[in-house]
């Protein structure tokens, strides 16, 4: 910067102009950096909730179907079946080894 003697009249050297363009720059892309990564967050926590929704989803089809496993399973069920197959329960065929 140079100064003249009498009328208090500053130049700007080539590194304050320098400086003045980096921090307008910077004062213009700092806020939308700021924008873009709030947007980038927001819509990542939308695909996480929805993840999580279909997490809850499946689990609810999963403990469904076991308890439907369960209950396929049951010896009452397995009998009732046999009987309409025309099978039947005969303690004399079961062989216990010792």
């Amino acid at each position: 910067m140079r100064k003249t003697t009498n009328d208090q009249t500053y130049r700007l050297t080539k590194g304050d102009k320098v400086m003045l363009f980096l921090i307008a720059v910077f004062a213009f892309i700092a806020p939308v950096i700021t924008v873009y990564t709030s947007a980038t967050l927001s819509s990542s926590n939308i695909e996480v909730e929805k993840l999580k929704r279909q997490i809850e989803e499946q689990e609810n089809i999963n403990s469904g179907l076991s308890m439907q496993v369960d209950e396929l399973a049951s010896l009452s069920n397995i009998q009732n079946i046999a009987k309409e197959n025309g099978l039947s329960y005969n303690n004399d065929n079961i062989i216990v080894i010792k």
